[in-house]
């Protein structure tokens, strides 16, 4: 018999998704703080100070340990709860941040546990744990683009996480090692050896756009991979942008390298 809450879902959209979840009488779905979209009149939102598994009872220690676990992963001291307090089907709804797919996970089919990024973690029933998974290898956290911490998600029921781009699923067989670009990476499995590949050459490194070194996961296991990671858009638009060196909006025009908008005076 599950210990979280057994909730229904629909995803909505397509390279701008967002989650709707279905609330009986009395279920609770949790989010990070500022993910609500809208919810029904019947749903009540409250703060809770823990990991949102609601294991600690009313231990303040234990869920004071819970909350500090959030902390160093750059995650608020609070989550958000959003109960159906109405008598009938009730439902809530949660967006993604930026551009990307919305992903559904059941924890009781992946072993019950999940390793993800630190921003990728949308929401999830009531009973999942959300806590931090430390990299155990040093070269992995200074290099591996995640840093030392990444989010743990624990519990046997449905948990959404959300991701940049493209969304691809690799089932790896035991000793199958897949290579890729380190802010790839969504999620995995714990049964997943995450490692480091460096650059065998310092001209790869330098000018191969890939930094100084690949991730390596090696199966047995699952891993969900992402198109577009968040720092690559950023970096992007920032480039793009008149303060990272980009040009105006008019330079496609017969005026060359001046925007209409300031051949007008429109813009200082």
């Amino acid at each position: 018999m599950r210990k979280a809450h057994e909730v229904e879902f629909k995803v909505y959209g397509d390279d701008m998704q967002f989650v709707e979840i279905m609330l009986d009488p009395g279920e609770t779905v949790i989010a990070e703080a500022g993910a609500m979209m809208y919810m029904d009149s019947s749903i009540a939102m409250d703060a809770i100070f823990g990991d949102g598994s609601g294991r600690e009872g009313n231990d303040f220690v234990g869920k004071l340990f819970s909350a500090g676990k959030r902390l160093i992963t750059g995650e608020s001291l609070f989550m958000t709860t959003y109960t159906n307090t109405g008598s009938g089907k009730r439902c809530a709804a949660f967006a993604a941040p930026y551009p990307g797919k919305v992903i559904p996970f059941d924890l009781s089919e992946l072993g019950g546990t999940l390793i993800c990024q630190r921003d990728a973690f949308l929401c999830a029933a009531m009973g999942i744990s959300v806590g931090i998974a430390f990299q155990k290898k040093i070269g992995v956290g200074l290099f591996g683009g995640e840093g030392f911490i990444m989010q743990r998600l624990e519990g046997d029921g449905l948990a959404f996480m959300h991701a940049g781009g493209a969304i691809i699923r690799k089932d790896l067989l035991p000793g199958e090692t897949l290579k890729l670009d380190t802010g790839c990476l969504v999620a995995l499995t714990p049964s997943v050896d995450f490692d480091l590949q460096f650059m065998s050459s310092f001209k790869s490194a330098l000018f191969g756009g890939e930094g100084l070194a690949l991730a390596t996961l090696r199966g047995p296991g699952s891993v969900w991979l992402q198109s577009l990671p968040f720092s690559r858009l950023a970096d992007r638009i920032f480039a793009a942008s008149k303060a990272g060196g980009g040009k105006g909006k008019g330079e496609g025009s017969i005026l060359g390298n001046i925007a209409l908008g300031s051949f007008f005076g429109g813009n200082d």
